[in-house]
């Protein structure tokens, strides 16, 4: 089986994602006997095109790269639809959703979700608004249509965390998890331990691609309770809205809290924070002085740190990338590959 994928929202995780694909397609065939083809895109900066007997992925990444809208693409192709009309008309079996997170409404993406679950697509998101706000209810939506719902991507972008808990760690309880889960904020962080002021910190992660022209999501710690959110929807079955998690961001610490905590071998880390006590969940985001010599306390830079507390196997850490184009379409691609594979194991091949 061929997989048809639609890609909403063609900004740097969709790119990544297509780039991956086409650098990898041979190396997937043989290893993975995944095959695919794109049959939609639609971005609302970029514009859109469609044609269910395929689309030229390349010429599709070469008009973004040099900023020519889609519907220059030369090929056959309806253009100009709506991401709604897109989903419709699309005969995709997997619509990748990757459009811009809004925490507050989780719109347009939820309504883009649920339209595809409807229609009996698979979908697979790297966005933490419907992830964050309505997961329980897009996957009950998912089971009653046969297909699925993927989100691995949402949490710390590239690094397995959600599949690992369910596959890797299937079995365990999950009693907390503790972590750093926004890079940008660490990078900053570990910047002003060198004396940096957070107003001179702040340009250098800009300028390195870490952190938006307004970085208040990260630096409020808006990013992390989303996070928090989804992995309490999904580890621990309890549904918690990111705005009512208690929340503190890193704007109010100075050079000199970094300084005195590390003469005490401490390290400041703005930390996410799950603890279920017997079916009660208590979630937070807030700045923490940790040890400096443990796994969270010696993570550094842009990257991004989970423990896991588990039943059986005591304290479980992850380390990876929690950003960036080539690591989140990864994650994108693992969702597309499980799907490959349970498709593959409900209808074998004879």
């Amino acid at each position: 089986m061929k997989f048809k994928i639609a890609i909403i929202g063609f900004g740097t995780v969709g790119q990544g994602l297509v780039e991956i694909l086409l650098s990898k397609k041979e190396f997937l065939k043989q290893t993975e006997n995944f095959e695919w083809s794109l049959v939609a895109v639609s971005d609302f900066e970029k514009g859109s095109v469609l044609c269910n007997e395929g689309l030229n992925a390349q010429e599709l990444l070469s008009l973004t790269d040099n900023s020519v809208p889609l519907e220059n693409y030369t090929g056959n192709g309806i253009k100009g639809l709506t991401p709604e009309e897109t989903i419709r008309r699309s005969n995709a079996d997997i619509v990748v959703e990757t459009t811009y997170t809004n925490i507050e409404t989780a719109e347009p993406a939820t309504s883009f979700v649920r339209l595809a679950l409807s229609l009996d697509k698979h979908v697979v998101s790297s966005n933490k608004g419907p992830a964050a706000l309505h997961y329980n209810e897009l996957q009950q939506l998912a089971r009653e249509h046969g297909v699925q719902y993927l989100i691995e991507g949402t949490v710390l972008s590239g690094t397995p965390v959600i599949n690992f808990v369910k596959e890797e760690l299937a079995g365990n309880e999950i009693k907390s998890v503790k972590g750093i889960f926004n890079g940008t904020t660490n990078f900053i962080l570990c910047e002003m331990e060198k004396g940096k002021s957070y107003d001179e910190a702040l340009p250098e992660a800009q300028k390195l691609g870490y952190a938006e022209a307004d970085p208040t999501a990260d630096v409020e710690g808006f990013d992390v309770a989303a996070k928090v959110a989804i992995l309490a929807n999904i580890l621990m079955n309890k549904s918690l809205n990111p705005l009512k998690i208690p929340r503190r961001g890193i704007t109010h610490l100075t050079p000199q809290h970094l300084t005195n905590a590390l003469k005490k071998n401490k390290r400041w880390k703005l930390i996410g924070e799950i603890t279920n006590n017997d079916g009660e969940v208590v979630a937070s985001v807030s700045p923490q002085e940790i040890d400096a010599d443990s796994p969270l306390g010696s993570t550094n830079g842009a990257m991004n740190a989970i423990v896991f507390q588990t039943d059986l196997l005591g304290e479980v850490t992850i380390f990876g990338p929690g950003a960036g184009k080539k690591e989140t379409g990864f994650a994108i691609l693992s969702d597309i590959l499980r799907i490959n594979k349970l498709t593959k194991n409900k209808f074998p091949e004879s």
